[in-house]
């Protein structure tokens, strides 16, 4: 049977709630979830290479591109897309398989015998993601000035901010996402909507603005857009402030929608 109570909800009696105990509960569980994903070969490779590969791809492709009045350069274009493609590939699909797994292996079951609140056992979980996600982030941010002849952030806050999104966002379309994947093969095919979505229709690569303006309207309602648009113009400056309000909404109410499915469909026991 299938347990069904929300995960908001159910906090263990007696179970300590203050700062300090909070912490130690999700650096231990952080710190398990760590080795797990160490441990596992083909999750390492495909967070660690896969939005390389991905991103000097992209670049090669975007160098046949004419960007001319898109007020981007193919550095620009390239290094902003892969944060993006660090945000879907190394949290939203890690994650998704990780949700998976530990589901099927009946790790999240009995985590739920413990002290721990649902709430902390999935953000626990995603912790060495979104760790690992924003060192590479870093590391981009670092090429861009050293690689790239890039210019350092203009708006470091509107940058940070659209990381801070972005973390939000992805770990709870993946615990989402997780409630119609069986099993950790078929994540790959489960994750793919969002991951072709984001690359062709939220502007890691190519801007909105090279698509017709009904197009671009529709687009700009993508889960990823509104990170993007936060993150491309905290690094490369530009955008009017109407936009950018816009871009946060649309990615908050992405991340309200999923922590709401997640709240009312999450799946606790095996699939079966």
């Amino acid at each position: 049977m299938t347990t069904t109570t929300p995960f908001h909800d159910r906090t263990p009696a007696g179970s300590p709630t203050g700062p300090a105990a909070v912490t130690r509960r999700l650096t231990a569980l952080g710190r398990a979830e760590l080795i797990l994903l160490v441990r596992n070969r083909t999750a390492i490779v495909v967070a660690l290479l896969l939005p390389l590969v991905m991103i000097f791809a992209i670049h090669s492709s975007l160098e046949q591109v004419d960007l001319g009045g898109t007020g981007l350069t193919v550095a620009g274009a390239t290094l902003t897309g892969g944060i993006g493609m660090v945000l879907v590939q190394v949290v939203y699909m890690n994650l998704v398989s990780a949700y998976v797994a530990r589901r099927e292996e009946l790790v999240l079951k009995r985590l739920r015998t413990g002290e721990i609140p649902d709430r902390e056992i999935l953000t626990g979980t995603a912790l060495p993601s979104v760790a690992l996600a924003l060192a590479q982030c870093a590391l981009l941010v670092a090429a861009g000035a050293i690689a790239f002849d890039l210019s350092a952030p203009h708006r470091p806050v509107l940058l940070l901010a659209g990381l801070l999104l972005g973390f939000l966002l992805m770990p709870a379309l993946a615990a989402a996402t997780s409630v119609m994947t069986r099993t950790v093969q078929t994540s790959q095919l489960t994750t793919l909507p969002l991951y072709f979505a984001s690359l062709f229709g939220s502007g890691l690569f190519v801007p909105l603005t090279v698509f017709p303006d009904r197009l671009a309207s529709v687009l700009e309602l993508l889960p990823m857009t509104g990170v993007m648009t936060l993150v491309r113009h905290g690094w490369l400056g530009g955008v009017e402030s109407g936009e950018l309000l816009t871009a946060g909404a649309t990615a908050l109410a992405w991340t309200a929608f999923g922590v709401f499915a997640v709240r009312r469909w999450f799946r606790w026991d095996p699939r079966g």
